[in-house]
């Protein structure tokens, strides 16, 4: 009886294991070519403005500044994705050229595509467990975007101290921060698979929750090319 107690599964856990067993299939020979780059489903869907009124080639006219720099956010990686441009710009900054004067671009893709979206789909869909994003409070997995309005003191540095590293904060500076439409669409066919649900339902509901100012873009790759061909360094970020 023990036993056979033990093999059963909740629905919850069967639910999580279908999506960890699709997301595991995400890879290149997963993935088909479109015939044209505006082809679907990789490119940047017509939905995509309910934050994004710009496309992707005039919202990139907007980078400014005389020291550029592109952070390349591939996997959740602890407070990295978000650190680092903060600290490019304070050591900027330290150095005599002002936030104002820096062009910084964070490109999430990959597993990191999870923090362009709101709460509400973080506990619906169960972000956390399905791009292991661990919160940073609790260090269990998130049940919220940590990193989208953040209270004062959320985050600090050992020798530095408390750090505005929040994708609001962050914004507020001048980071230009975009998400990887060719991500959205692989996970949440990953994710509806999982709820046996229509893939189109579920990134509908995905990009209906996207944050404020995130622009979307064909895929991160695409993003990191046009960066660098705007005079962008390059940074992985995690």
């Amino acid at each position: 009886m023990k036993n056979n107690q033990l093999k059963q599964k909740t629905p919850r856990r069967q639910f999580l294991e279908t999506i960890a067993a699709g997301a595991a299939t995400i890879g290149f020979a997963s993935i088909a070519v479109p015939a044209r780059l505006d082809a679907k489903p990789f490119g940047v869907p017509e939905e995509h403005d309910f934050n994004n009124p710009t496309d992707p080639d005039a919202w990139f006219s907007q980078l400014k500044g005389k020291h550029r720099i592109v952070f390349d956010a591939t996997q959740p990686h602890e407070l990295f994705p978000f650190a680092w441009p903060k600290v490019f710009m304070l050591t900027n900054d330290q150095t005599g050229t002002p936030a104002n004067d820096c062009g910084v671009v964070l490109v999430l893709r990959h597993s990191a595509i999870c923090y362009a979206f709101e709460d509400r789909l973080w506990d619906k869909y169960h972000f956390g467990e399905v791009f292991k994003a661990d919160d940073p409070k609790t260090k269990q997995a998130s049940l919220r975007n940590p990193f989208w309005n953040p209270k004062p003191g959320d985050f600090k540095v050992p020798g530095i101290g408390e750090v505005a590293i929040g994708i609001n904060e962050l914004q507020a500076e001048g980071v230009m921060v975009c998400v990887c439409s060719t991500a959205i669409t692989v996970y949440s066919a990953a994710v509806a698979g999982g709820m046996n649900v229509s893939a189109e339902e579920v990134k509908k509901d995905w990009m209906s929750g996207l944050l404020p100012g995130i622009q979307v873009v064909p895929s991160g790759v695409w993003a990191l090319g046009r960066a660098q061909e705007l005079g962008c360094g390059y940074i992985f970020a995690g």
